[in-house]
């Protein structure tokens, strides 16, 4: 591969996807092998019920597969075979809608193709599922317009695109006001050398074009989102000796950010939250993020970013807001206001959780997470 730019970066992801790999089984590192379970019984039951062609043609990380779906509108950039496409349709309900794009014609191939038989299967009487050939970084060209979407979501699919940039721009466009992407992905330690951004196999791998996960913060928020939140990480390990030596000491994870849309940036100061249980699926407890986790009825302290997303996002419905200091109508809650250091960085979170090295070789980038790491 002639370095990471452009027309030879979109032809060999496009060969390696569309011919080279027939199943999951011919990736050579596993990197971006599903192997993580899905977080709720519905989830579960939803990927269950997807047609086995597209299990075996899909390359994601996991299930990338956000709270709250009812009614919402999805895009999926860099769907595949449409597995996550699937699944999530069924969640958002026959009023939601769910569109995946994808560079590889084979792939979108394999998805339209099983269109009907999810339908019928759901008991759906009109597809709210659509598959579209595009690039992902050009999103206008695929028909995609400005404020269309609830929720992006992305699995393990980023690292492939030289420019990163220009996806994110995009995904930012086509959000309405309050939404997010909600994405995996694989992350380096430092920024990545032009030897390894230009080993075809290792760009083909989810490894050549990893961000350095610093640079995710700086882009983000120069295009307009709210500061990326950290939602989980797994170490990955390369076994490969051959590889190894061309990666030498560069480290990588896989890392679930979430990225959101905010016009409105108040309330402006820290408030207290209560989590009124209201998310299908997530009644008792909800995993925000690496940082806050809300267990229904409990009061909880965040700071001024973390309110403002849920005061203007989605999740809006789901909780009681109000400054530090207001009383909160609080029946039987416990409460939980000390202030806490954010944690940002997925290669600390690793090392916090002590996680033992579960991405290899021989295993997933994504091994034992409840979402895709």
């Amino acid at each position: 591969m002639a370095g990471a730019c452009g027309e030879d970066v979109w032809k060999n992801v496009q060969d390696y996807y569309g011919q080279e790999l027939r199943g999951s089984a011919d990736l050579k590192t596993n990197v971006c092998v599903a192997a993580g379970s899905p977080s709720t019984r519905a989830a579960r039951e939803a990927l269950g019920a997807v047609h086995q062609d597209v299990r075996d043609r899909f390359y994601g990380c996991g299930l990338v597969c956000p709270e709250s779906l009812e009614n919402r509108r999805i895009l999926d950039l860099g769907s595949g075979s449409g597995q996550d496409c699937y699944v999530l349709s069924q969640l958002v309900g026959e009023k939601g809608h769910v569109t995946g794009v994808d560079m590889t014609k084979a792939q979108v191939e394999v998805a339209k193709k099983y269109i009907d038989y999810h339908m019928k299967k759901y008991g759906f009487q009109t597809p709210n599922v659509n598959f579209i050939h595009g690039y992902i970084e050009k999103l206008g060209e695929a028909g995609i317009k400005d404020e269309s979407y609830d929720i992006i979501v992305s699995n393990c699919v980023i690292n492939l695109v030289p420019n990163k940039r220009q996806v994110l721009q995009e995904a930012y466009r086509v959000l309405k006001p309050g939404g997010e992407l909600y994405f995996s992905d694989v992350y380096a330690s430092l920024d990545l050398p032009e030897e390894i951004r230009s080993h075809r196999v290792l760009w083909g791998e989810c490894i050549g074009g990893a961000l350095f996960w610093k640079d995710l913060f700086t882009i983000a928020q120069e295009i307009g989102f709210c500061p990326p939140r950290l939602v989980s990480a797994f170490p990955i390990t390369i076994q490969n000796k051959e590889l190894e030596k061309v990666l030498g000491n560069y480290q990588f994870v896989s890392a679930n950010f979430r990225l959101f849309k905010l016009l409105e940036k108040s309330p402006v100061n820290r408030c207290e939250v209560i989590y009124n249980g209201g998310i299908t699926g997530f009644e008792k407890e909800l995993v925000f993020d690496a940082n806050f986790t809300f267990k229904e009825g409990e009061v909880v302290e965040v700071d001024e970013e973390t309110a403002a997303i849920l005061q203007n996002s989605r999740f809006a419905e789901s909780f009681l807001i109000r400054p530090v200091g207001e009383k909160l109508p609080t029946p039987g809650s416990g409460s939980r206001l000390e202030p806490k250091e954010m944690i940002t960085d997925p290669f600390k979170l690793v090392k916090q959780l002590k996680t033992k090295p579960t991405c290899s070789t021989a295993s997933s980038a994504c091994s034992g997470s409840k979402k895709c790491g």
